[in-house]
C-alpha cells in the first residue's frame, strides 16, 4: 500500500505581549479561514463606511444645492415684495394726489355752482319788475280802490326806465298820455309805461333793468305805470320796490 498523504494544515499565530516586567507572551493560533472571514468582514465594514459617507456627501450636496436654490427663490420673492411695496407706496401717493385734486375740483364746482346760482338769482331778479319806473324819486298819486295803475309825478330831466329786463313788444300812441311802451319780461310779467315824452326805444329791442324809455320834461311829468301777470292786470304796488 502506498503511503498516506496528509494535507498540511497551515495556521497563523498571533502573539500578544505586555510591557510589564513580568509580562508573559501569549500565542493564539488562528486558522486561515477565520482570518479570511475577518478580512472579508473588515472589507465589508470599510466598504459600507465608504458608501455611507459617499451617500451622505451626495445627500448634503443635494441639501446644500436645495438650500441655495431656496435662498435664491427667497431673495427673488423678497425683491418682488419690495418692488410691490414701492408700487403700492407710489399708488398711495397718486391716490392722495388724486384725492387732493378731487377736493379742489369739488370746491371749484361748489364755488361755480354758488356763483351760477347767485347769477341766476340776479338774472331772475333783473327780469322781475320790482324797481321804481323812474330814475329819480317822484310823488305818486293815491290809487283809488280797485285801481290797477300807478300814476307818478316826476321832476323834469329825470327818466322813465324799465323796471326789469325784457323785450319791447309794442310802442303805441296813447289817447291820454301821448305814448305807451309795452315790455315783455319772459316770466309771465308785462309792464306798460304811459308818458307824453319822446319814446327812446323801438319794438323788438332788448332792454335791461334801468334802460331809459322816456325823458321827463316839464310838459311830460306825468307817468302812468301798469303791470300784467299772465295776461291779467295786477296791482304794481305788489311788486314795486320803492327803495329801488
Amino acid at each position: 500500500m502506498g503511503r498516506n498523504r496528509h494535507k498540511r494544515k497551515n495556521s497563523h499565530v498571533v502573539i500578544v505581549t505586555s510591557d510589564a516586567a513580568d509580562g508573559r507572551m501569549k500565542q493564539f493560533r488562528i486558522r486561515p479561514w477565520i482570518l479570511q472571514v475577518i478580512i472579508i468582514i473588515l472589507c465589508v465594514i470599510i466598504g459600507a463606511l465608504i458608501g455611507y459617507f459617499s451617500y451622505e456627501k451626495d445627500i448634503w450636496t443635494a441639501k446644500l444645492q436645495q438650500t441655495t436654490e431656496q435662498n435664491e427663490v427667497i431673495a427673488v420673492l423678497e425683491q418682488e415684495k419690495a418692488d410691490l411695496e414701492a408700487q403700492i407706496a407710489g399708488l398711495n401717493e397718486e391716490i392722495a394726489g388724486l384725492n387732493e385734486k378731487i377736493q379742489i375740483l369739488s370746491e371749484t364746482v361748489s364755488q361755480k355752482v354758488q356763483t351760477e346760482t347767485a347769477l341766476s338769482e340776479q338774472l331772475e331778479k333783473e327780469y322781475l319788475p320790482t324797481r321804481l319806473p323812474l330814475s329819480e324819486r317822484a310823488t305818486m298819486e293815491d290809487m283809488a280802490e280797485g285801481e290797477l295803475m300807478c300814476v307818478f309825478a316826476a321832476a323834469p330831466n329825470s327818466m322813465v326806465v324799465a323796471t326789469a329786463s325784457g323785450t319791447v313788444t309794442a310802442v303805441n300812441e296813447d289817447a291820454e298820455y301821448g305814448n305807451n311802451v309795452w315790455i315783455e319780461h319772459g316770466n309771465g310779467y308785462t309792464t306798460i309805461y304811459r308818458n307824453q315824452g319822446e319814446v327812446k326805444v323801438k319794438v323788438g329791442e332788448t332792454v335791461t333793468q334801468g334802460t331809459t324809455l322816456f325823458l321827463i320834461t316839464e310838459e311830460s311829468s306825468k307817468l302812468g305805470y301798469q303791470m300784467m301777470k299772465d295776461g291779467e292786470y295786477v296791482n304794481p304796488m305788489d311788486m314795486l320796490n320803492i327803495s329801488g
